[in-house]
């Protein structure tokens, strides 16, 4: 919409700031109508109509088989546009139009914002199933034709009340009718349904909904004077109602189709098993949360007595093995810290890296800098925990072997993803600018315990490649080549 208004009118943003907020919420006038609604605004020049938004109702046959968006038609053949557009009026003047052998009755309904007219909604409805309406039907088609009104004298949609209408109730959920006293003239069979799911034993015409409502809902005080007012219909408001029964979203809405509130329209919608559901899914995450925040204190109670431990070696070679293992067992315990602040099982390895990198300088001989370029991004648990040990040898290795204690050198970690979201490459590459390998030295065949370790996770659980080779100038490059998938 936004590229068809701006391309094609001299509608300023503010103007299409309410255009969007009309289509937002005409699925209401759609199903109430039982109509399909199409928004035409005239040309920059006054010349045509851009049909901007097209919407089909979900209680009723569509009358329109094609998408109308785009279209564009001269002034003068919709004579109904025309009058609605230049009158500021509702116009229902004419006879059924014929559509693929289909009867369709065509209104016209100013659509109007501080005096001014923007565009003009076509409400075209199927008659090929009319018969004699319901009281359910009459409810619709006279709420419908309030909020036209409404919708021509500029004061529907509500300034300031942006809709989701993928979790607000629809017509079809559930509506009650209100007067102007807030005493139910009409309620569905979904709507009563509700009720009764909340404890109403009654019926519900002709009792006060927000007195009812207040009742209903669990209270060790007085009734709930704001509860009292929103389920009367006085503000459009959104609200849910939870007792031992169940759980109803509604949602208000004063009809004012000639600046006086003559009643209102209550949508709505019994979600006792969605929010059951959702309660179910926040204990859940809060379990996974506990969980990784238990094992990552474990870890750390782990690595704390391998430190005791080490400290009471009087072997040199067994202290410094039992050191690398608190390394590695913190590497792990980082990964678990940072999912139990989580609320899936992903984690942007960065802020992981950054602190591996950190913790493994602790041991760096001399004055060797370590820094990380490029980015991880958001990885899944389950690579994210292999590779934080993987990432821990290979820097631990570079900072034990490539330097002296009199060196000064730099330890580049290189981060760079590519591929698609669902076949995606992490290619990471750990450069020093050390003494350089060993002549003869094959990384495949070493038998240090740190590069066997990288190469059974990278190769077997992470299904990447290990590379190990000199660096282009000096030095030591390691390159790992990961598959991952979610590339953010």
């Amino acid at each position: 919409m936004n590229d068809l208004v701006r391309q094609h009118t001299a509608l300023s943003d503010t103007d299409l700031e309410w255009l969007h907020l009309l289509v937002s919420e005409w699925q209401l006038l759609s199903d109430l109508s039982f109509a399909d609604l199409v928004l035409w605004v005239p040309t920059r020049d006054g010349t045509r109509y851009v049909s901007v938004a097209q919407m089909r109702p979900n209680t009723g046959p569509t009358s329109y088989q094609d998408d109308m968006v785009g279209h564009l038609v001269p002034r003068g053949r919709r004579p109904l546009l025309d009058a609605a557009l230049d009158e500021g009026r509702i116009v229902r003047e004419g006879d059924p139009e014929w559509r693929e052998e289909v009867p369709v009755r065509v209104e016209s309904i100013p659509v109007r914002r501080d005096g001014r007219v923007l565009g003009v909604i076509a409400r075209n409805t199927n008659l090929l199933t009319v018969r004699t309406p319901s009281r359910l039907e009459l409810t619709y088609l006279q709420s419908a034709s309030d909020l036209a009104q409404m919708i021509a004298a500029g004061s529907f949609p509500f300034p300031g009340q942006q809709v989701d209408m993928d979790a607000s109730p629809r017509v079809g959920d559930g509506l009650i009718r209100l007067d102007a006293d807030g005493i139910v003239q009409y309620a569905s069979p979904n709507g009563l349904s509700a009720y009764h799911r909340l404890g109403l034993a009654s019926d519900l015409v002709g009792h006060h909904l927000g007195t009812v409502t207040a009742e209903l809902a669990p209270s060790r005080g007085p009734v709930d004077e704001a509860l009292v007012k929103m389920a009367s219909g006085y503000a459009p408001r959104e609200f849910e109602v939870e007792c031992a029964g169940g759980v109803i979203q509604l949602r208000a809405i004063p009809l004012k189709p000639k600046g006086v509130r003559i009643g209102s329209l209550v949508l709505l919608r019994d979600v006792t098993e969605l929010r059951r559901r959702e309660r179910e899914l926040i204990t859940k995450d809060a379990t996974i949360r506990e969980i990784h925040h238990r094992v990552k204190n474990n870890l750390q109670t782990v690595a704390a007595l391998l430190r005791l431990q080490s400290r009471r070696m009087d072997s040199e070679q067994g202290r410094e093995a039992l050191n690398e293992a608190v390394r590695r067992v913190g590497s792990i315990a980082i990964v678990h810290e940072t999912l139990s602040q989580n609320l899936d099982e992903r984690v942007e390895f960065d802020e992981i890296a950054d602190r591996v990198i950190a913790m493994v300088s602790e041991i760096s001989p001399g004055k060797v800098t370590c820094r990380r370029t490029g980015r991880f991004g958001i990885l899944d648990a389950e690579v994210a925990t292999p590779l934080s040990m993987v990432l821990t040898e290979v820097l631990q290795n570079a900072l034990e072997h490539a330097f002296t204690l009199a060196d000064h050198g730099t330890v580049e970690v290189s981060a760079v993803r590519g591929g698609s979201p669902t076949e995606g490459r992490l290619l990471i590459t750990v450069t020093d600018d050390g003494r350089g390998l060993p002549e003869g030295f094959d990384p495949k065949q070493a038998g240090n315990l740190g590069l066997q370790i990288v190469r059974t996770l990278v190769e077997g659980e992470l299904g990447g490649t290990f590379g190990m080779v000199p660096a282009s100038e000096r030095g030591t490059q390691v390159v790992l080549d990961l598959p991952v998938q979610g590339l953010k």
